[in-house]
C-alpha cells in the first residue's frame, strides 16, 4: 500500500548540500555533497519520493558522450542531467513492505542477473574459486563479463575455471595470483593486473577468513584483520587508476551483520595495536566482527574519497554452507547443523551481483545492502570519524611495510 503525502513547501525543502535525483527506474535518492554520501529517503521528511509517466512535453531522454543518461529540452535547447519529473514526483510511505523491490533473500545471483549482458565488462573478484566467490564470479561470466578470478593457489583457481566452462563453454576468466595474507603479493597482483588490463568495471571483494586461530602474516600483523581488511584496502587503492578510468565503476565490499558486535566504537579506539592485537588480547570471533566493521566503513570512507566510483558493501548471509568455517570443528559442526535453514551459495552471492550490476543503483554510493536491499548498518559503521581515523592508520600501518620491505630490499643489492 502507498499512501500519497501532501507536506509543505518548506519542510520538502532540501537542507543546503543537499541534492534530489532520480534512478532509471523511477526511485528518487538524495546525494549529500558535504560527505559524498547518498540515501534513499528525504533527509528531511525521512520520505521516499518515486517519478512516473511520461517526460514533459519537448524533453527526451539520451545517452551522453560519457556514458550517462540526460535529459535534453528541445523548446529551450538545454542538456541537463537531472530528470525534469523531479519536479511532479509523488511521495510516498511504505506501509506494509518495501515499494518496488524485486529481489530478495530468496534470489539467486543468475535470477538477478536474468536478462541482463555484461559483454564489455570487466570484473575482478577476490576468494573466486569457492563458495560465494565462485557463485559470484561463474554468475557474472555466465552474462558475458570478464571475470578476473583472484586466488591465493593458482591450481585451484584454474579447476574452478575449467569448472564454469564446463557448465557453460563460451566464457571469458582470467586468473590472478592474489594472496591476501602478503602485502608484497597484493602489490604483485595489482601491478599485473593494471598491465593486461587498462580499466576495472567491477571490483567485488569477496575473500575473508572466519574462526581462524591466533597467527600472524608475514608482514607481522594479525591474519584475520589483514585478509579480511587490510589487503583489500590496499588492493582497492592499487587499482584506483583502472577504476576511476571508466565510467560508472563499481567496488562492492562484502561485510557482515556480526559487524554490529564489534567493539570499536569512537575514533579514540582505533590505534595499530588495536587493529591488530597480541595474542593474549586475541578472540577469533571477536576478530571476525571487527573485519567486518573495518569493511564497512572502508566502504563509507572509499565512497566520500571517490565521488565518481560507485561503492557499497552487503551482508551476503547467515552462517552460508562454503568454506569459511574449515579452520575451527566447532564452526564446521554449527554450519553443518543449520545448513537447510540457510542461503544456498547462489542465494548469498546475488546481494553482491545486485551491488555490482543492477542499473537502478547508478549513481547511488555509500550504501549498505542485505538480501538485495538497503538496510542501515550499524551506529558505528555510520560514523564519518571512525571511519577517517581507521582509513589513516590503515595507510600508516602499509606504508610502514612497504618501507621495510625497500630496505631490506635496499640491503641486499648492497
Amino acid at each position: 500500500m502507498v499512501g500519497v503525502l501532501n507536506d509543505s513547501d518548506s519542510e520538502d525543502e532540501l537542507p543546503p548540500g543537499w541534492e534530489e535525483r532520480a534512478t532509471l527506474d523511477g526511485n528518487v535518492y538524495y546525494v549529500n555533497h558535504y560527505t559524498k554520501g547518498s540515501q534513499w529517503t528525504h533527509p528531511r521528511t525521512g520520505r521516499k519520493k518515486l517519478v512516473e509517466g511520461e517526460l514533459p512535453s519537448g524533453w527526451e531522454k539520451c545517452v551522453g558522450d560519457d556514458g550517462k543518461i540526460v535529459y535534453v529540452d528541445h523548446a529551450h535547447h538545454t542538456t541537463t542531467y537531472t530528470d525534469p519529473r523531479l519536479a511532479f514526483a509523488t511521495e510516498y510511505r511504505e506501509t506494509s513492505q518495501p515499494l518496488r523491490q524485486r529481489f530478495d533473500g530468496s534470489s539467486s545471483a543468475l535470477s538477478v542477473l536474468h536478462g541482463r549482458d555484461l559483454r564489455g565488462k570487466i570484473a575482478l573478484v577476490t576468494g573466486a574459486n569457492t563458495g560465494i566467490g565462485f557463485e559470484t564470479a561463474k554468475s557474472l561470466a555466465f552474462h558475458g563479463c570478464t571475470v578476473i578470478m583472484a586466488c591465493r593457489n593458482i591450481k585451484k583457481g584454474e579447476e574452478a575455471i575449467e569448472k564454469i566452462k564446463s557448465q557453460r563453454g563460451n566464457v571469458s576468466c582470467d586468473i590472478l595470483q592474489l594472496d591476501l595474507s602478503s602485502l608484497h603479493s597484493v602489490r604483485n597482483a595489482a601491478e599485473k593486473l593494471k598491465q593486461k588490463y587498462r580499466i576495472l568495471h567491477i571490483l567485488i571483494l569477496n575473500a575473508g577468513v572466519f574462526g581462524l586461530p591466533y597467527s600472524l602474516t608475514e608482514d607481522g600483523y594479525e591474519t584475520t584483520f589483514q585478509v579480511n581488511y587490510l589487503s583489500h584496502y590496499y588492493l582497492t587503492l592499487l587499482l584506483e587508476h583502472p577504476l576511476r578510468s571508466c565510467s560508472n565503476a563499481r567496488v562492492v565490499v562484502v561485510a557482515s551483520e556480526s559487524h554490529r558486535f564489534s567493539s570499536f566504537q569512537t575514533p579514540e579506539d582505533i590505534h595499530p595495536m588495536t587493529l591488530s592485537p597480541p595474542e593474549f588480547k586475541f578472540w577469533s570471533m571477536g576478530a571476525y566482527n571487527d573485519s567486518k566493521l573495518f569493511n564497512i566503513l572502508f566502504a563509507q570512507e572509499l565512497a566520500r574519497q571517490w565521488p565518481t566510483v560507485s561503492v557499497f558493501s552487503c551482508h551476503p548471509g547467515n552462517m552460508v554452507s562454503s568454506d569459511l568455517s574449515r579452520y575451527s570443528w566447532m564452526y564446521r559442526m554449527l554450519f553443518a547443523v543449520v545448513r537447510p535453514f540457510t542461503k544456498s551459495l547462489q542465494q548469498a552471492a546475488s546481494t553482491s551481483i545486485y551491488c555490482a550490476t543492477v542499473p537502478e543503483l547508478q549513481g547511488a554510493t555509500g550504501v549498505y545492502f542485505n538480501n538485495c536491499f538497503r538496510c542501515e548498518p550499524s551506529n558505528a559503521a555510520l560514523n564519518l570519524s571512525l571511519a577517517s581515523r581507521l582509513w589513516n592508520v590503515s595507510q600508516e600501518m602499509i606504508i610502514n611495510i612497504v618501507k621495510r620491505d625497500k630496505l631490506w630490499y635496499d640491503l641486499a643489492l648492497k
